[in-house]
């Protein structure tokens, strides 16, 4: 602990937009957490039941938005309150590294302020890819009219910061255009332990010997698994795609009998599915991608977009192959070539241990105390 005046605070705290669902970000948060064991988590809004069961754990303090249930089920729907959710949260500690996709580097601190972004918000500087492109509807107008305040506090936010992390290169570019911040790369850690327990998921033919593809992701426009999925549907071998969102009953309405979707499983039946598939296959726009780094330590190559993040975590012809637009063709092409390939499962793995927990901490460590000095 340290002291500040009369009132003994925090030596850190983890701010994140809000934890109500299970993804990359929140595994990162989990991350966060096991290097800085003491930290409180503050945050918008957090639904237990929606993201990752370890949160229970962890000193979680949500804002007054919390209280409203339909929000903590779809904070989709808080969009328009959010900036004043934000602005309201207040982290008392000597340093916040703020985990942030557009909310928690608004959070006010008592402290240093050290973000950890992994992108400027999409819905603000990427509303296509967010919503989907051509498409109408009471989000986009909503969106539309209320995007210049959002934008103004957005960027005055950012500036609020005293050390700006970006999560890949594409993200690093992405921060200068929207804040003009020069932010330091510094990929995201994997926390994939091979050891753990594997939870067996019922397949078709059998699971164990069934040879497929998998595709885990979030269900939204940007994420193309629509392309993924209609890819698999013209080579007709098996895939499995695992995630929720938006997008379900639409992809479920694609999906050939050769297509398996899933969803709300847990991490010991994630990490059965690493070690028995073929090999991963994204066709995201993603700022950077943490399935194939989980997929490698596995030993298993991925099959990935030409583009952001990717392009920072995989070595192609070492740990996975590209394809250079998100079309089913490009994909089919590309599954091929990975399945011909002899891949080398002691590389991949090698690979895999450059993003470490433990350098990641080590390195939010330093800039503490480069921003104390």
């Amino acid at each position: 602990m340290r002291e500040s005046g009369e009132h003994a605070l925090p030596a850190v705290a983890i701010a994140h937009d809000y934890l109500t669902q299970k993804g990359g970000a929140e595994k990162v948060v989990l991350a966060l957490h096991r290097a800085f064991p003491e930290a409180p988590v503050h945050t918008t809004l957090y639904e237990p039941s929606l993201t990752y069961p370890e949160f229970a754990e962890v000193n979680i303090k949500p804002s007054p938005l919390n209280r409203i249930r339909l929000f903590r089920r779809s904070h989709r729907l808080a969009l328009p309150l959010l900036p004043w959710a934000a602005s309201r949260v207040h982290v008392a500690a000597h340093h916040t590294i703020a985990s942030s996709s557009g909310w928690a580097h608004g959070f006010r601190t008592t402290g240093s302020k050290i973000v950890y972004c992994y992108s400027p918000a999409r819905w603000l500087y990427q509303s296509d890819a967010y919503l989907g492109v051509g498409r109408r509807g009471a989000r986009r107008l909503a969106l539309s009219l209320i995007s210049p305040y959002l934008r103004r506090w957005d960027r005055q936010q950012a500036q609020t910061a005293s050390k700006y992390f970006a999560i890949s290169t594409v993200v690093q570019d992405r921060i200068r255009d929207a804040y003009g911040i020069e932010a330091e790369v510094l990929p995201a850690p994997h926390s994939v332990d091979t050891s753990l327990p594997q939870e067996p998921v019922a397949l078709p033919s059998g699971g164990a010997d069934f040879p497929f593809h998998l595709c885990i992701s979030r269900l939204l426009p940007y994420k193309n698994v629509d392309a993924v999925v209609e890819a698999f549907n013209m080579l007709g071998t098996p895939l499995v795609v695992v995630g929720a969102g938006p997008e379900e009953k639409r992809l479920s309405s694609l999906a050939g009998q050769n297509v398996t979707m899933l969803k709300n499983l847990s991490d010991g039946q994630i990490r059965w599915l690493y070690a028995r598939c073929t090999a991963v296959v994204s066709a995201s726009y993603e700022d950077f991608g943490l399935t194939p780094i989980e997929a490698a330590a596995y030993g298993k190559p991925s099959v990935v977009l030409r583009w952001g993040g990717f392009l920072d975590t995989i070595l192609e012809g070492v740990t996975g192959t590209f394809f250079n637009e998100p079309d089913a063709r490009l994909i089919a092409q590309a599954v091929k070539h990975s399945q011909n390939v002899d891949w080398d499962t002691k590389a991949i793995t090698a690979h895999a241990d450059s993003f470490s927990e433990q350098a990641f901490a080590h390195r939010l460590r330093e800039a503490m105390a480069t921003v104390e000095a």
